[in-house]
């Protein structure tokens, strides 16, 4: 097997122009020399049809454009905004609306031009009736880049085929601090896990042709103390070294076509207003040419709630010279502010026609320029496919996390479980803060799923059959009411094993515990759920506690001493069949093969954390307060034995602008069949700036029969090693480099070295990002 990926073609300079500046063919700049200025305004905004029915962005309430929409599109459009994702819709009539409409726009508009249809699509269509997939947080703990490909393919898939053009996804914030509520929409707190994962995503969204859109560049995951749209007083060190990588990869290995802005001010300038990064990184660096979009309202957020600007027209000049071509969801400020701005000559139109270039470039990739709208789309639509629940079932399988063990699991057959906790037969509570589910069906009670959404109980149903399985709420996932736990208690006392099932429900904006909006102070269990898992484990009956959740809690008291659970496992919101995943792990018909793609955290006050730290930012005899994770990052058992052994890497003397060659044996030890996940870390020893203690250089899941053995060989380009020097240069180093591979960040248990030799090296975009991984199995 391997990760390494093709990079995508580049479009040839008369295409693009000079860096950073539109891909515009001739028959584009033909269609632009012709539009007038209203015309053109139109395609850099979106309307939002259905904006009225519930809450599900950021001061929509306050924000959402009201009006005749008829009127509104007179002069075109350039996006629809979430047609299907803002209420239950009948995906079908949906459909049909949205032909008709797109033949109107085509019709009745003077120059034709259909509007791009966005949606959300972080878990899956974000639409009734559609699939919903375990949460990005699920596809880190899978460290498996070729099964999220899949799923985005997938729901690419069911995207074109309603007539959506462009998702709103994959995540790129690399995780800071678990207090923060989106933590669930983000892969891992590892530059390059999440750059290799999200890469995967856009690859797969894109094949099925609908443009991946990044988000949210950059800055936004590392607010003051995990508060929301908080300010991010970061250097850029920092930035350039944790939070570009992945957003340079899922644009120059992934080829992603759109962009969004984060609503972060970094250092005080806001990203939205500032052609720091939209433009001088995106462009000009790494030659981007695809679309920005804007985050809902961020444009007028520079006015609102940043206060760089004294009006909207104001804030709309700062956006649109920033790099920001589209304003989502509505045209609050790109529409009259920015035309009055323009025609009294205090923003110069070429702006404008810049961003218009990229619009129609796009709508020409996209084949809607010459979509004629012929062809009525289908009556019925499989959204949620054999397929889909397959691929579904199999990606929140590898993401469970077998956290401890002392040997109840897998489960032998058990004649009575009890099932207890506010999580445990609960369908909501196994989807993240995007799902539709939480995400819409909240503010329409009573209108079902749309979709099967099998609970734990009923997946231990199915997967023990001859067990007695009785159900116990115990308490809410939130409040101080302890009335349940006394019947749980006396119902763990019958069963002969207990599964305790807490954790969070996503929601937004402080509908939840977990979400966008719902960021925290303490990262205890919310409400009561600690009292109860402690009064079951009281009754002597084994417990599993099984974490349901959206971010890591501080659960030490769970791991570890006299009274912790026999056995502790971390779901992250697994989707629509995590409930049959996580029964078939705990009977043992599937391996638990999950690791976490975030430390486990001590307490909220050792926050923000990361295993990338250098020497001071983790314990030491300077401070009493420890930051030590519980649990390490990479940390996860099997219902097997593995042995890693006979790190060796092909030269110990490596230039620096150049790779080099690790390999590893690995062993499976045990009496049964599992995938290890193989992790290469190494320290860089001595550098000119400060460097971690630990970085994860490569990883690769590794299947193997009892027994068996197989090498692990990893190329690694030098440049995995670089970093932003004093002189704000990104280089690699000459020094000693330490090399080790083993079940997680914190374990040496089998160790290398090397050195990098010659001058600093100076990093380019020629340089190796990915780190290629071959498998040799014997025996």
């Amino acid at each position: 097997m391997t990760d390494t990926v093709e990079r995508p073609q580049t479009a040839s300079p008369e295409a693009t122009g000079e860096r950073g500046e539109p891909r515009a063919s001739h028959r584009v700049r033909a269609l632009l020399a012709e539009m007038t200025l209203d015309e053109k305004l139109a395609q850099l905004v979106g309307w939002w049809v259905d904006r009225g029915t519930g809450n599900v962005a950021p001061m929509q309430g306050e924000m959402a454009t009201s009006g005749d929409y008829v009127e509104a599109t007179r002069h075109g459009l350039g996006h629809l905004t979430r047609v299907y994702g803002t209420r239950p819709v009948d995906p079908a009539e949906r459909a049909s609306w949205l032909w008709r409409e797109q033949r109107r726009l085509r019709d009745e508009t003077r120059l034709g031009i259909p509007a791009i249809v966005h949606e959300e699509c972080l878990t899956g269509l974000a639409a009734w009736q559609a699939a919903t997939f375990p949460t990005p947080l699920a596809w880190g703990a899978s460290f498996d880049p070729e099964l999220v490909e899949r799923m985005a393919r997938l729901i690419g898939g069911s995207m074109r085929e309603l007539g959506v053009h462009q998702g709103l996804a994959p995540v790129l914030d690399v995780i800071r601090d678990p207090r923060w509520g989106r933590v669930d929409e983000c892969i891992a707190e590892d530059p390059y896990v999440v750059g290799t994962i999200g890469t995967a995503y856009v690859r797969g969204l894109q094949s099925a042709g609908v443009h991946a859109t990044l988000k949210h560049f950059v800055g936004y995951s590392a607010s003051t103390a995990g508060r929301n749209h908080a300010p991010a007083p970061i250097g850029p060190r920092f930035v350039e070294d944790v939070l570009l990588p992945p957003f340079e990869m899922a644009v120059l290995d992934g080829g992603v076509r759109s962009v969004m802005n984060s609503y972060a001010e970094i250092d005080g300038v806001p990203v939205a207003g500032t052609p720091e990064y939209l433009t001088d990184v995106l462009r000009r660096r790494w030659g981007f040419d695809g679309v920005v979009v804007s985050d809902y309202f961020s444009v007028a957020f520079l006015q609102m709630m940043h206060a760089v600007a004294g009006d909207r027209g104001e804030a709309a000049a700062l956006a649109l010279e920033a790099g920001i071509d589209v304003e989502l969801p509505t045209g609050d400020a790109y529409l009259e502010p920015l035309a009055d701005r323009v025609r009294a000559g205090r923003v110069d139109e070429a702006l404008v026609d810049r961003a218009v270039l990229r619009v129609l470039a796009e709508k020409e990739d996209l084949g809607l320029l010459d979509e004629t709208f012929e062809t009525a789309p289908p009556t019925v639509f499989e959204l949620d496919s054999a397929e889909h629940r397959a691929v579904a079932r199999r990606l929140a399988e590898e993401s469970i996390v077998l956290l401890t063990n002392d040997g109840v699991l897998p489960l032998a057959g058990p004649s009575s479980i009890a099932v207890i906790g506010p999580n445990g037969d609960s369908g909501e509570a196994l989807m993240g803060c995007y799902s539709f589910v939480n995400h819409v069906l909240a503010h329409h009670p009573g209108v079902p799923s749309g979709i099967e959404l099998p609970t734990v109980a009923d997946g231990m149903r199915a997967e023990l059959p001859a067990a007695e399985i009785v159900v116990a709420h115990g308490c809410d996932v939130e409040g101080d009411d302890r009335s349940g736990i006394a019947a749980a208690v006396e119902i763990a006392r019958e069963a002969e094993v207990a599964v305790v099932v807490v954790g969070d429900r996503a929601g937004l904006f402080g509908r939840g515990t977990v979400g966008e909006g719902n960021d925290v102070e303490s990262l205890e269990l919310p409400g009561v759920q600690r009292e109860l898992v402690e009064a079951v484990v009281a009754t002597g009956t084994p417990v599993v506690l099984v974490v349901l959740s959206g971010r890591p809690y501080a659960v030490d008291w769970a791991v570890s001493g006299s009274a912790a659970p026999a056995a502790v496992v971390q779901a992250f919101f697994p989707g629509e069949e995590g409930g049959n995943a996580l029964a078939a792990v705990l009977a043992g018909g599937v391996e638990p093969t999950g690791h976490l793609p975030v430390s486990m955290p001590r307490s909220a006050g050792a926050q923000p954390f990361s295993y990338l730290h250098p020497v001071l930012g983790g314990p030491s005899e300077v401070t009493s307060a420890d930051s030590t994770p519980v649990l390490p990052f990479g940390h996860g058992l099997s219902y097997t034995t593995w042995h890693r052994s006979d790190l060796m890497v092909d030269d110990v003397e490596v230039p620096a602008g150049e790779s080099f060659t690790a390999s590893v044996r690995i062993a499976n030890t045990g009496g049964r069949r599992g995938t290890d996940l193989v992790q290469l870390y190494a320290r860089d020893v001595v550098g000119s700036v400060t460097r971690p203690v630990a970085q994860l250089l490569g990883y690769a899941r590794v299947t193997l029969e009892p027994g068996q053995e197989a090498r692990v060989v990893f190329d690694v380009p030098a440049a995995r090693l670089a970093f932003t020097d004093r002189n704000g240069r990104r280089v690699v180093e000459p020094g000693e480099v330490e090399l080790w591979v083993g079940p997680s960040c914190d374990v040496r248990e089998t160790e290398a070295g090397l050195r990098i030799v010659g001058d600093v090296h100076p990093v380019t975009l020629d340089d190796g990002r990915i780190v290629g991984v071959e498998v040799s199995t014997a025996g």
